[in-house]
């Protein structure tokens, strides 16, 4: 059966009928718009494929269905039956030459981007098997997501950008107490080392995303908990992530959560802080930050109205240990 039906355009196509030439150019409507030239016409059992070069871009493509201009309806490829158009043949040529040598080019990366990811995963899969610990239930990791919504054509989704190995579990039950703590391992997430019940998601629902600690599921950090049902699997799956080394941070802060003693008090002005260690890679800012929050966010800060601190619940701004010195400079600081 050579025929088709296109229901919305209410029109039978006969597929073993050639509707033009080869070097004759042809356009795509209703999604890029590109125009193309039909370099080679293939006939088979199944009807007529033609074979295209898209004159912008110089990647092949093929086409069962051509349709003439003047019926257009939806998106597909047409021709112009009134005024057809067509390239030199010699210029089709040279065209699938340079079409053949670009998808050789792209045919090479790829080869040696999978053989990259490869030797990456080589050694994740050593190093994850490592550490790796024989009763784990599940692996605690966070994810760094970027926005691809689209909210004015109700396109909602996200893009993963990074994945942390923060620790392992010796169960599956999904507890934001237990992702809270492992937190507190990798500076970018410290913030979410303290209670905010509006960064606990609870999504056990078709197309939802489970349980995950953090501020938005299309972007920024989250943290969630990644059952472990096959050992092999879940090395495979966490291998290339564990081929880079800052990908693991295993460390966990002292067992009660609480920051280490140092601290170090600062004025400026009519102004008062203190700056404490509240992790091995983080810092927090506490004082009278009301008047710069503004700057602390533009640096990187994240506050938190519940931090602890001296065993008590106080607001203040989580930063990374790297930026104690800019915020010295920025905001003129001085220690007493």
């Amino acid at each position: 059966m050579n025929k088709v039906f296109l229901l919305g355009a209410n029109k039978e196509i006969d597929r073993a009928k050639q509707v033009v030439e080869v070097n004759q150019i042809i356009q795509m409507e209703g999604y890029s718009y590109h125009r193309y030239v039909v370099y080679d016409i293939v006939v088979n059992q199944w009807g007529i494929t033609y074979k295209l070069i898209n004159l912008t871009t110089k990647d092949f493509h093929t086409a069962n269905i051509i349709r003439p201009l003047k019926e257009k309806f939806g998106i597909g490829f047409y021709y112009d039956s009134k005024n057809p158009q067509f390239m030199d043949g010699f210029e089709v040529a040279i065209l699938l030459q340079e079409a053949e040598q670009k998808k050789k080019a792209e045919a090479d990366e790829e080869e040696k981007e999978r053989i990259r990811v490869e030797e990456v995963k080589t050694i994740g899969r050593k190093r994850f098997a490592e550490i790796f610990p024989e009763d784990a239930q599940a692996v605690i990791v966070a994810r760094l997501r970027q926005n691809e919504s689209d909210s004015p054509t109700d396109y909602f989704a996200h893009s993963p950008q990074r994945t942390v190995i923060l620790g392992f579990s010796k169960h599956k039950r999904e507890l934001f107490s237990e992702m809270r703590k492992h937190a507190s391992n990798f500076e970018e997430i410290a913030y979410l080392a303290e209670y905010n019940e509006d960064y606990e998601h609870r999504e056990k629902y078709s197309m939802g995303d489970g349980y995950y600690l953090g501020e938005s599921k299309y972007h920024g950090w989250i943290i969630e908990k990644c059952p472990i049902y096959k050992r092999e699997k879940t090395i495979e799956e966490f291998a290339y992530t564990a081929g880079n080394e800052d990908n693991i941070h295993l460390k966990s802060l002292n067992e009660n959560n609480n920051p280490t003693s140092t601290e170090t008090a600062i004025t400026n002005e009519n102004l008062s802080f203190e700056i404490v260690d509240y992790s091995e890679k983080a810092i927090a800012l506490f004082g009278d930050t009301k008047a710069i929050k503004d700057l602390l966010s533009a640096m990187g800060g994240k506050f938190n109205p519940r931090l602890n601190y001296n065993n008590q619940k106080h607001a203040g701004w989580i930063f990374s240990k790297t930026k104690q010195d800019e915020l010295n400079t920025v905001l003129n600081l001085k220690a007493e």
